[in-house]
């Protein structure tokens, strides 16, 4: 009855009626507030601005909409909202065009800004993730796994927004194993958003700041560039919002890991003279100690006896480092064989705590769950040509834990 009543009284005229359009008013609400950040400076005023335009959204619709719900509710949220905020009902107003309001250097407002001027849904953003840890342990954009020497300076992205190098040196004498003591990282000049920002670590100088000692770039309101410190001297983050990128950087005994997450576009944007970058094609064939599944293991060719180091300056068995890697990584991926291999090689536990913290880097950065585990054979699931001497190692373990 109470549908059909008010059909009754217009008498054939309700085509006329103007339709009631508070969906409308809150949906506009939304785009204007849905990419301010409540932690940043601004966030009141463009936030109280927001508010006025929903209200007088809702003023203009009052008489079209005073017997519907929905409005009367969202009449009464607003001014509640208002007095949270301390929002004087007289000022300026935001645009109603949500494209009006999106950051420019805020790089995942650019895809909602293009749905609304082009009218027509864009693909979601692909994001892609980059690690090196280890003696060094090499994940690409790709999700390939490699280990690889690259002795010196090498380039793991060098593309129109971003450029990262790191320099690797031998870790123990009569070993081809690198690790990491260097990490040189450019942010290059993005329109209005930032001047370009050089980031350097080496080994025992890991800075919470850029090289010209500022800790963020861009305007100081929206800081579309920033780094933050969450550990002294041992662990940093960097925050690129314009560009939609993260980086972590950590220092764990004498060496240097990096996890990077940035969106595909701007990963392929470089040029073909660009193309020597780890990240993006993995390391040079003649760069890899993996080789395609043979791997030089300090105990391959040799059956060692029960209580014998892979090397004299290692005080490690396969038994012990097992045992020590599976106390940080229950599940035997690459990153726990790459722990057992490390021990291996030098002896240095804190390469434990590297696989360990490259792990929970995935786990922070990589976009698919399904993919944070790439496990040493085909029936795993997910691994990439250059895991290939994963499957050789693990079965080295077996072989030497039947004969141990």
């Amino acid at each position: 009855l109470d549908f059909s009543l008010p059909s009754v009284l217009c008498l054939g005229d309700c085509q006329l009626q103007t339709p009631c359009r508070i969906q409308k008013c809150t949906t506009d609400f939304v785009s204007l507030t849905s990419h301010l950040n409540s932690a940043l400076e601004g966030f009141d005023l463009e936030f109280c601005k927001a508010l006025r335009a929903y209200s007088a959204c809702t003023y203009r619709n009052s008489k079209v909409c005073r017997g519907n719900l929905v409005y009367h509710s969202a009449v009464l949220g607003i001014s509640d909202l208002m007095s949270q905020r301390n929002c004087s009902k007289d000022g300026p107003t935001s645009s109603t065009n949500p494209e009006v309001t999106h950051d420019p250097c805020n790089y995942s407002g650019h895809t909602e800004a293009r749905e609304h001027q082009g009218g027509e849904k864009t693909h979601p953003t692909t994001y892609l993730f980059c690690g090196l840890f280890g003696d060094p342990h090499l994940r690409t954009f790709k999700d390939h796994f490699q280990t690889c020497k690259v002795e010196g300076a090498w380039p793991l992205i060098d593309n129109n927004y971003l450029s990262v190098q790191v320099t690797n040196v031998p870790v123990v004498p009569g070993s081809s194993a690198t690790a990491t003591n260097k990490i040189t990282i450019i942010f290059k000049s993005y329109q209005d958003c930032t001047d370009q920002k050089v980031y350097q670590a080496v080994t025992d100088d890991l800075p919470a700041a850029f090289v010209d000692g500022t800790t963020s770039g861009g305007d100081g309101n929206t800081k579309s560039l920033r780094i933050v410190e969450k550990v002294s001297g041992k662990y940093v983050e960097m925050h690129a919002k314009y560009i939609g990128t993260t980086v972590y950087i950590r220092q764990l005994g004498h060496y240097l890991t990096l996890a990077i997450r940035m969106p595909q576009e701007l990963v392929m944007a470089y040029e073909e003279s660009q193309d020597l970058q780890l990240c993006v094609n993995g390391c040079p064939s003649t760069e890899r100690i993996d080789d395609s599944g043979h791997l030089p293991l300090p105990v391959m060719g040799q059956l060692l006896p029960q209580g014998g180091a892979a090397h004299p300056w290692s005080v490690y068995t396969l038994e012990t480092a097992t045992t020590k890697c599976h106390e940080k990584m229950l599940v035997k991926d690459i990153y726990f064989y790459s722990c057992v291999f490390d021990l291996l090689t030098t002896g240095d536990a804190n390469f434990t705590a590297a696989a360990h913290s490259a792990l929970q880097d995935v786990e922070a950065l990589h976009p698919r769950k399904e993919h944070w585990h790439i496990f040493p054979s085909n029936g795993g699931g997910g691994v990439g040509k250059g895991s290939k001497f994963f499957v050789g190692l693990g079965l080295v373990c077996l072989i030497l834990l039947v004969f141990l």
